[in-house]
């Protein structure tokens, strides 16, 4: 049987520190019938070069270069083109582990039934590389998780062509930097999907990437996804008073996002016991959602509000239940507190984690 083609789909922005270790770690993949689209979306700096470097070594690489549209234009001018029976997303700041296309190749060979994959990642962050592991809310259902949070990282994810409607498989781009998310939703609704248990990506997390630079537009478009879903599920009367803290943290939207949480629960509370479960851990990651948009305020009164009006001061870590505590009559104290923890944090992350040049050494990739 002859094996898939596969697309990768490589859009490129301002990648020149990144662009040749990601580009690198696709063409030397154990699959090797693959087809590499970069999409340059009028990079002014050296990105374009260094992709016509490689088109002109390997035939497998394509570019599509053109004046800047961002990133929903170029995924989905990758797609037009795209021959593959699989069709794999890559970001320019990112690695592939050498058998990432083929493992997941293999799932689709022993489940044709799938629509779409994505995996764990690893994550690489100021050097150092801390291992991913698969998280439990996982064995629950994808469908019903996919209305709360993007169920995958975008560039693990594979769509199979062969499964998934030519005409489902396009991104919105009313959904600006949530794009991934309202595709994924709608997918999940109509196609099988599978979460990958080992990491097959390094994600790399630095200030320029497209998730830092955005943050408050995708938390924002993020929320807009969740209240529609949450109306469609009859969930939800009126998202508005979840939306409203995406614009605005103020006391007052942070009370009306609690309200909102609370009455969400509620409702869940009714749903039949065999697709409760899901519900619940779903509605559970939208309050973690919150709660990080909220602390990031650092204004630890917003935060001791939401945690006591939605009651869920025993679902945080220990060390913020009991920093957060004094946030209402003595913020400062918080502050000071929650400083301490975030330094805690990287001390742990350092722990945990292994300079990225000696995890990536084996695969010839560079951690620059």
């Amino acid at each position: 049987m002859t094996r898939p083609l596969i697309s990768v789909l490589l859009p490129v922005y301002n990648a020149e520190p990144y662009v040749a270790a990601a580009i690198d770690s696709i063409l030397r993949q154990d699959y090797d019938r693959l087809e590499v689209i970069a999409i340059d979306d009028g990079s002014t700096d050296r990105s374009l070069e260094i992709l016509e470097r490689y088109r002109r070594a390997d035939s497998r690489v394509s570019i599509i270069s053109r004046a800047n549209r961002g990133l929903i234009a170029s995924l989905n001018e990758g797609l037009a083109v795209a021959r593959g029976e699989l069709v794999a997303r890559m970001d320019a700041d990112d690695f592939a582990y050498p058998w990432r296309l083929s493992r997941q190749a293999a799932l689709f060979a022993a489940r044709p039934e799938l629509g779409f994959c994505g995996s764990v990642v690893d994550m690489l962050q100021h050097g150092r590389i801390a291992r991913g592991r698969l998280d439990p809310v996982f064995r629950l259902g994808l469908p019903v998780l996919s209305k709360f949070f993007t169920i995958f990282m975008h560039p693990t994810v594979v769509y199979n062509r062969r499964v998934v409607d030519e005409s489902d498989l396009n991104y919105n781009g009313s959904y600006r930097h949530a794009e991934d998310f309202d595709l994924f939703r709608r997918l999940a609704g109509r196609y099988p999907a599978a979460m990958m248990p080992e990491s097959l990506l390094v994600y790399r997390l630095h200030p320029g990437s497209v998730t830092s630079r955005h943050a408050g537009e995708m938390r924002r478009t993020h929320l807009r996804i969740v209240g529609e879903n949450l109306e469609a599920e009859g969930l939800a009367q009126d998202s508005v008073d979840l939306c409203a803290i995406g614009d605005d943290v103020s006391l007052n939207n942070v009370r009306r996002a609690a309200a909102f949480i609370r009455g969400l629960e509620e409702r869940i509370a009714e749903l039949p016991a065999a697709s409760r479960p899901s519900f619940e851990a779903g509605a559970l990651n939208l309050f973690y959602f919150l709660y990080q948009l909220v602390n990031d305020q650092q204004r630890p009164a917003l935060t001791h509000e939401l945690l006591t009006l939605t009651a869920k001061w025993n679902v945080i870590r220990r060390r913020e239940k009991y920093a957060l505590s004094p946030g209402a009559w003595a913020p400062w104290l918080s502050q000071a507190s929650m400083w301490a923890g975030r330094r805690a944090d990287w001390m742990a992350y350092r722990l945990k984690s292994a300079p990225a040049a000696s995890v990536l050494a084996p695969y010839r990739m560079g951690a620059a």
